[in-house]
């Protein structure tokens, strides 16, 4: 994850972050309503933090759900946006061929060189024919990916995950992974209580663990006493313990390659990757909402050292501890307050 070089601050005191999200035929309504629900919700002391605007190459733009919309915002809006976010669409030139027209292509160089460019769901088809994917890791729907590979051969495709964010480029996969990208965005500009409370506004999870490899089509898991739910919500309250898929296995009153098996066909994962993602989680969650030194929180996640923690959040995030922390839990955080008054600045 890289800082954005020369972007104004989402919600600085100059003015509010613009969000241009652009709507192309046929448009995904259920992914178009996500940028305006989460960065329109979003409030700080002085009000909203970002101005959402909703954009397309016409007044009106059709969706995949049998109605039309009207568009308050043609084209324009792009040359005043610092996030420009592209939802899913059935845009036949980017699905079917993987370029663009010109009037599309037109439009998107009226984008800031600043801006970040984030996309939901198939928005990546339009992203990569304009050619602002090359060089990253993207995300789109599972069922998709194999289209997007064939399309664009040079992209690194990852069909299991919920969303990768590589600084100045985000994507998402499908549907309701929008959300996950969406608020982790806004976690990353304002840190976790402005993102937990548009989460909670929204009556959403602020943070879904896992993958979207959980979603592939597979085979629906044994219910009942075979299940593994159990095991885990008992695993998440004892994440200091010493943990693994034995100890797992054996509560669970299971062999490991019966556990195992069970718990890969719930969740699309190992209970040692799980595990791992449970803990950078938990040390994720204290890293922003306390301020215990690092290898207190490495414990207390049962990541064990201070090293190992760094590791991990390395491996995910490309932050060192220290560093997740300041960007993560958000200006309004007492102990930033205080640190901004001692370096002579002012309290937000």
């Amino acid at each position: 994850m890289n800082e954005l070089d020369g972007a104004a601050p989402a919600g600085s005191a100059s003015r509010r972050h613009v969000v241009a999200v652009l709507a192309l035929p046929e448009v995904v309504g259920f992914d178009l309503q996500i940028p305006p629900q989460v960065f329109g919700t979003a409030e700080g002391p002085d009000g909203p933090l970002y101005d959402v605007r909703v954009c397309g190459l016409a007044d009106r733009v059709a969706t995949t759900a049998g109605f039309s919309l009207l568009l308050e915002h043609g084209p324009e809006a792009l040359a005043a946006a610092d996030t420009v976010i592209v939802p899913g669409t059935h845009f036949v030139p980017a699905r079917r061929d993987g370029v663009l027209p010109p009037d599309v292509l037109a439009a998107l160089d009226r984008v800031p060189g600043h801006a970040r460019w984030m996309s939901i769901c198939t928005g990546a088809f339009v992203l990569a024919a304009a050619g602002r994917l090359a060089g990253h890791r993207v995300a789109t729907h599972w069922a998709r990916a194999g289209e997007l590979r064939a399309l664009h051969p040079e992209l690194e495709v990852d069909e299991t995950v919920l969303f990768v964010d590589d600084g100045d480029v985000a994507t998402s996969a499908g549907l309701a992974a929008g959300l996950d990208l969406c608020l982790h965005v806004l976690r990353r500009d304002h840190g976790a209580d402005v993102a937990n409370a548009v989460a909670r506004h929204l009556v959403v999870a602020p943070w879904r663990d896992g993958g979207q490899a959980q979603f592939i089509d597979r085979p629906l898991p044994e219910e009942g006493a075979g299940a593994t739910g159990a095991v885990r919500a008992w695993a998440v309250e004892h994440l200091d313990a010493d943990l693994d898929a034995a100890a797992l296995a054996a509560r669970a009153a299971m062999s490991v390659r019966t556990f195992t098996r069970r718990f890969r066909a719930e969740t699309g994962t190992s209970p040692h990757a799980w595990l791992v993602a449970q803990r950078v989680a938990r040390a994720r969650h204290l890293l922003e909402g306390s301020d215990l030194p690092v290898d207190r929180v490495a414990a207390a996640a049962g990541l064990g050292t201070a090293a190992s923690l760094r590791a991990h959040l390395a491996e995910e995030v490309g932050l060192s501890p220290l560093a997740y922390r300041r960007r993560f839990r958000g200006a309004h955080h007492p102990a930033e307050r205080d640190g901004a008054l001692l370096r002579g600045g002012a309290a937000p």
